[in-house]
């Protein structure tokens, strides 16, 4: 009997930490569109896709599927104007990054894991897009297929990997501080592995490093710079 209350509470605790990020992406999702950077009018760097790495991170993968339906489906009925289309990008985009993140780091779970997971996840989506851009952007924007095709390549690969990489390289220094906050706040699970203080500290420098180099290139992509 106490198991099956102990077992409730921590479903109970997730679900509520769950709706706790699904909140907290759709924010951050409506911050980036006020960041007046874009590539074609429409491209956004997106920044949502971190919390949803980190919701898979703790997780696993379906909760990371999950906090995607749920979000983009709440951004199509209030402030988007793609509506179906849309979410279809919104959802393929973000589970293909995030989830395959967190399925390989589920099943490798150290800093190389979520690293390597994260690289695996960007190639990944950069993919997936370079496809779907093709069969539905001339659909719901209205641009000619052949149009679109020769963006691919100099406009959204580029674009994808960038917006990936800006977002794994804030997932990798966020992770640890929101999760050790979760730890001592006792709503998350307490952590199974340790980590050695400098390795943190050398991830966090290098990852600062790759956000800043992102950055400056999504600047340069948008011709902001």
């Amino acid at each position: 009997m106490n198991e099956t209350r102990k077992t409730k509470k921590i479903e109970t605790r997730t679900l509520a930490m769950l709706a706790i990020l699904a909140a907290v992406a759709y924010v951050v999702m409506y911050l980036s569109k006020l960041i007046p950077v874009n590539v074609l009018g429409f491209l956004n760097f997106d920044l949502k896709d971190t919390i949803v790495v980190i919701t898979g991170f703790m997780f696993g993968p379906l909760a990371a599927a999950a906090i995607s339906l749920i979000v983009s489906f709440i951004e199509m009925v209030t402030i988007s104007s793609t509506g179906f289309w849309g979410l279809l990008m919104n959802v393929l985009s973000t589970c293909a990054f995030a989830c395959t993140a967190a399925w390989y780091y589920q099943r490798h779970r150290t800093m190389k894991g979520a690293i390597l997971g994260l690289v695996i996840g960007a190639l990944l989506m950069t993919a997936v897009m370079l496809l779907w851009n093709y069969l539905i952007t001339p659909i719901y924007m209205g641009y000619p297929r052949e149009a679109v095709a020769k963006l691919l390549i100099p406009t959204f690969l580029p674009f994808n990997l960038i917006k990936a990489g800006i977002n794994g390289a804030l997932s990798m220094l966020l992770y640890k501080p929101i999760v050790t906050a979760l730890r001592k706040a006792k709503l998350v699970e307490p952590s199974k592995s340790a980590g050695g203080g400098k390795q943190k500290l050398g991830v966090a420098i290098v990852s600062f490093v790759v956000l800043v180099t992102f950055i400056l290139l999504a600047l340069v992509l948008a011709k902001v710079i």
